[in-house]
């Protein structure tokens, strides 16, 4: 299991930015499609993520 989390570390180190873009589209649709009537919670746990990769928001909100 320890090869598998390195592996999976190596991957979200060499692409942070992408995942980070990632995090913001999915939130942006889930935003959508609840009509806004979550986005607070939804910035707050897309941020939340977007932290575990090592790589701050890359846009603004």
């Amino acid at each position: 299991m320890s090869n598998f989390m390195d592996k999976a570390k190596d991957f979200v180190d060499k692409h942070e930015k992408q995942i980070d873009q990632g995090l913001d589209k999915a939130g942006d649709t889930v935003d959508r499609r609840t009509g806004g009537k979550y986005d607070k919670q939804i910035d707050k746990g897309v941020d939340a993520a977007q932290r575990r990769t090592g790589e701050d928001d890359t846009s603004p909100r």
